[in-house]
């Protein structure tokens, strides 16, 4: 990888930036250097020895030029291919690595998103290449299957997100109805018939789950929360009745009561979940516009991955881009 340059621009000491734009163009200049840094990053800590699965042991590797313009590196002693891009998100893709890996860097440097479009137009890409960028990237890098379970403090909450907006007609049906209790349940009927639930838990000062989920019945919910948040932990939920086992569960309980129109009482809230909400929403509205319900996961795994790396010391492109060298579970 590049070295950095002492007669670079250095960054201004209050700005929010990690890894600047500067700073991406410095060390990975072109496709080459990329290639290189995917080659040390996954087989060859010096660049030149390598474990030979043929040999069965370490030996000197050489990257050779041919005609067909080849992404790997052959082993001195019995010729052996390794080609560090395979099992990856960039396997037996056309588009140049340093495309790959400006996309990453675009995608950790908002924190609002980028829609496939805008990455279009700065890549100078087919849109369908940058959707399917897109989508490796959020389903396979920002997957969040492996994250550690949630403890200590933990906000609960379940939400709609996409379909139509609410049209008049069907606000003056809700105005008619003779109560707020079936006003709030008319209303609740309407959303999910045009939008999709998700349930989602955060640590208070940590890191957030959020899951597209079919209903929110209490053994949809409780699957989820057995399986992402350590028992003996402090939860705090609204009134929904569905939260009502998690005593019987071994967890600590409180409860915010927002149809008596209480949203803070003491340290009982679910503000922290709520602005996780609200963060998705706006972006979603702002950068995508509307996201299919097919799709919606991708699109949350990309807004958790940001907020629960919000305060590494380590540049969110880097943690990404390290992560892009593992093998890719969607190939």
């Amino acid at each position: 990888m590049a070295a950095g340059n002492r007669n670079a621009p250095k960054r201004a000491a209050s700005s929010d930036s990690t890894y600047s734009l500067m700073e991406f163009m410095r060390e990975f200049p072109d496709d080459a250097t990329c290639l290189e840094w995917l080659w040390r990053n996954r087989y060859s800590a010096d660049g030149i020895h390598a474990h030979c699965p043929k040999c069965e042991c370490e030996r000197v590797f050489k990257r050779y030029e041919t005609k067909q313009q080849r992404q790997s590196w052959t082993c001195t002693g019995c010729g052996q291919h390794i080609h560090p891009t395979a099992g990856t998100i960039y396997h037996k893709s056309s588009t140049s690595l340093h495309l790959w890996f400006y996309a990453i860097y675009l995608m950790t440097s908002t924190r609002c998103g980028i829609s496939a479009k805008q990455l279009e137009r700065e890549l100078g890409v087919t849109y369908k290449t940058a959707w399917r960028m897109f989508h490796l990237i959020r389903n396979d890098l920002m997957d969040q299957r492996d994250d550690a379970p949630l403890s200590g403090e933990v906000e609960m909450d379940e939400t709609f997100m996409g379909g139509r907006s609410m049209r008049n007609a069907e606000r003056r049906e809700i105005a008619k109805q003779p109560t707020v209790a079936l006003q709030r349940s008319r209303k609740a009927k309407m959303a999910a018939e045009k939008k999709t639930m998700v349930f989602g838990a955060v640590e208070r000062g940590g890191r957030v789950s959020a899951k597209v989920v079919p209903s929110r019945k209490r053994n949809t919910l409780m699957a989820h929360v057995d399986a992402k948040v350590l028992p003996s932990s402090l939860i705090y939920t609204d009134e929904l009745k569905s939260y009502d086992s998690l005593t019987a569960r071994g967890y600590q309980h409180k409860r915010i009561h927002h149809e008596s129109r209480v949203w803070v009482d003491g340290d009982t809230h679910t503000q922290t979940i709520e602005g996780f909400w609200s963060l998705v929403k706006r972006g979603i509205s702002g950068t995508h516009h509307a996201v299919s319900a097919k799709h919606l996961q991708g699109y949350l795994n990309e807004y958790v991955w940001r907020y629960n790396h919000r305060l590494d010391l380590t540049p969110q492109f880097l943690t990404l881009l390290a992560q892009s060298a593992k093998e890719s579970r969607s190939l």
